[in-house]
């Protein structure tokens, strides 16, 4: 089958060999992939992941392995990354917390292929079902949207607080559309205005870089910039006693200087993958719109010219098609 790979460099095969579904897992017929910047960061050595690339799909489920319920055959669907061990005395799996299992596979990431292929395997307990007039462009935006949302499942944000956002990339702006779906007051920081103007015309208030003020005047600054400036201007804007979310890694060569984590008390609170479902009844009920997101569709084919073009600060998401 057609696939894209990286193993010391990035490149579309057509001859990888196609999985077949372990017991409680679903074979899925790929539709529509996002490449998103965790794919980049692994062609530079992130994980030290070697393999199909790829995590954000939709996809029909074509055939169900041993013990899964068949009504799953040809549906459209979407998953979670994230596959645990499930097993018995395992932590993480005992408290529903199976996104931090320290024996799972993450799906084009560690230890399993993704769905850059014209066929992937999940479990069926991953998946999430797409509602018929949510296109594939729009459904293939839920595992960042479902990030987005992990920030208010573990933070509390009082109508009263002082909220502002850092990054006006893909993942800026899903926080941006998100925040904006649940009536939160906030201000979408970032240094390009094609991007902003996103935020802007989907209510947001916005501002640009260059006219932040570095005075500590924010109870909550989510930062996902993914840069060491990014962070440090973050805790520039956060109040003692505020709350720092950093929502992007952050690969800083140097050391980065905390003294002020320290002396203003502040909390930091790392936020990484969210719950689908959530995350697919914003789109369901069009509280969101993230097709202004799209910057261009391309075939499988065109797999390595998408990497490049996703590397451009112009571009946002690039989409890739194997119908």
């Amino acid at each position: 089958m057609k696939a894209v790979i990286y193993d010391s460099e990035l490149k579309v095969v057509g001859d990888y060999e196609k999985p077949t579904p372990k017991k409680g897992e679903v074979l899925i017929k790929t539709k529509m992939v996002g490449i998103c910047n965790t794919d980049h960061e692994i062609t530079l050595g992130y994980m030290g992941y070697k393999g199909v690339l790829g995590h954000e799909f939709t996809g029909v489920v074509e055939a169900a392995g041993e013990g899964v319920d068949s009504c799953w055959i040809g549906k459209r669907v979407v998953g979670d990354i994230n596959c645990a061990c499930n097993i018995e005395g395992c932590e993480w799996c005992a408290r529903g917390l199976k996104r931090h299992c320290s024996n799972r596979q993450t799906l084009g990431i560690w230890q399993k292929d993704g769905c850059f292929s014209e066929y992937f395997t999940l479990p069926e307990e991953n998946l999430v079902a797409i509602p018929d007039h949510v296109s594939d462009e729009e459904a293939v935006f839920v595992e960042p949207v479902a990030a987005a949302c992990e920030i208010l499942e573990q933070l509390h944000i009082k109508p009263c607080d002082k909220v502002a956002v850092l990054g006006d990339g893909k993942l800026g702006l899903c926080i941006s559309l998100v925040l904006n779906a649940h009536n939160i007051d906030f201000v979408h920081i970032g240094k390009h205005e094609k991007k902003l103007q996103i935020s802007k015309d989907a209510g947001a208030k916005t501002m640009f870089l260059q006219d932040v003020k570095p005075d500590k005047s924010y109870d909550i600054v989510i930062e996902a910039t993914g840069s060491v400036g990014g962070f440090e201007t973050s805790l520039s804007l956060t109040k003692p006693r505020g709350v720092l979310v950093l929502k992007s890694t952050i690969a800083a060569k140097e050391g980065l200087n905390l003294a002020s984590v320290v002396v203003d008390e502040i909390t930091i609170l790392g936020s990484r993958c969210g719950q689908f479902p959530p995350a697919m009844r914003l789109l369901e009920r069009g509280a969101i719109n993230v097709k202004p997101l799209i910057s261009c569709i391309l075939p499988i084919d065109k797999a390595v010219e998408g990497f490049e073009k996703n590397r451009q600060k112009d571009v946002l998401k690039v989409l890739l098609e194997l119908y």
